[in-house]
């Protein structure tokens, strides 16, 4: 059975070519196109697709709007296809499950290169919708008191991940050890994903600047096209560093970068969480976090939306924990 789509845009060169590319995979069907809120709610109940793509500026209702007022009422995965704007987490934290920076298509491979990323974030989320219907309760039991203090808290994530990241920093007090983090993201999104958390939350979230100290009550973003590492200069202080370099695990940043400095140079007094992501990226590094005497957490598959990063670190041992997104800031709290 192929995966049907409905396509949302008020641009007829995207609605047209978003069509083609979406269609280069056999197994999805583009079921139809809507040019606004309300087009696309009448063409949902006659399709029924299986996911939709919606863009966020359209005229009459915006797709924020769109996503709040639909899901109510037709739970289906949606992916927000847009252009750069914030708003792009008003639609995750109404409910869009991921996003997609638009492209101008000029370029052929960077063409190929986003329709390779959104068929693949298309099929991701059909599976976990309606195929992963896996049903569990993990709770997670500490069986000794941990008497080591740690010093740092890494956080590496991608698909789902700027959600989860939110949900699970919401969950926590205000005064916390440095947090760093590494979520697979465009560049031009990164700040704004940590000037929209420095809003919201209690702690100073910025994009990690080259040669910054660690401070506590802090959460450093790794910029969307940078390498985020952690290293100690003289004086034994801890500090980021932050560099461009070339993909590890086809990635820049890295989760892998990030969970290698980490426990290089906090070993036992690390604690490593791994979120939701496609791919494998920052398994390998936790599972050295967890070698060097680190606590290691990873998010059950469950509340991934998709369970790629958190199941290849399973598979190399690498988790201690693995408990639900909802449970992840109180787990955090007891492993400190």
């Amino acid at each position: 059975m192929s995966i049907k789509v409905l396509i949302i845009d008020d641009s007829p060169f995207y609605r047209t070519i978003l069509k083609k590319g979406i269609e280069q995979k056999s197994e999805i069907e583009v079921v139809a196109v809507a040019n606004d809120a309300f087009d696309a709610t009448a063409k949902i109940i006659k399709y029924r697709p299986h996911v939709v793509t919606c863009d966020i500026e359209m005229p009459k209702m915006d797709g924020v709007s769109l996503i709040k007022k639909l899901l109510p009422q037709y739970p289906i995965p949606i992916i927000v296809v847009s252009s750069i704007g914030d708003k792009i987490f008003d639609a995750i934290k109404a409910g869009a499950i991921d996003y997609l920076l638009k492209s101008d298509f000029s370029d052929p491979k960077e063409r190929d290169g986003f329709f390779n990323e959104l068929n693949s974030k298309i099929i991701s989320a059909y599976r976990k919708t309606y195929v992963n219907k896996i049903v569990k309760k993990d709770v997670i039991r500490l069986n000794q008191k941990l008497n080591i203090k740690h010093d740092i808290i890494a956080i590496g994530a991608s698909t789902g991940g700027t959600q989860a990241i939110s949900t699970i920093l919401k969950q926590l007090p205000s005064h916390m050890p440095p947090i760093v983090v590494v979520q697979h993201i465009p560049p031009e999104f990164s700040r704004l994903f940590a000037n929209r958390l420095n809003e919201e939350l209690p702690f100073t979230v910025s994009e990690a600047v080259n040669g910054e100290a660690l401070l506590d009550n802090h959460v450093y973003i790794a910029p969307g096209d940078k390498h985020l590492e952690v290293t100690r200069g003289v004086g034994k202080k801890p500090y980021l560093y932050v560099k461009k370099g070339d993909k590890v695990n086809g990635h820049c940043p890295s989760v892998d970068k990030l969970f290698y400095s980490v426990g290089n140079t906090f070993k036992a007094r690390a604690l490593g969480v791994l979120l939701t992501g496609m791919g494998t990226d920052g398994a390998l590094g936790l599972s050295m976090l967890r070698r060097s005497g680190a606590i290691t957490i990873t998010q059950d598959e469950i509340s991934c939306v998709v369970y790629g990063m958190p199941a290849a670190a399973k598979e190399l041992g690498a988790s201690q924990y693995e408990v639900s997104l909802e449970m992840m800031g109180a787990t955090i709290m007891r492993c400190l």
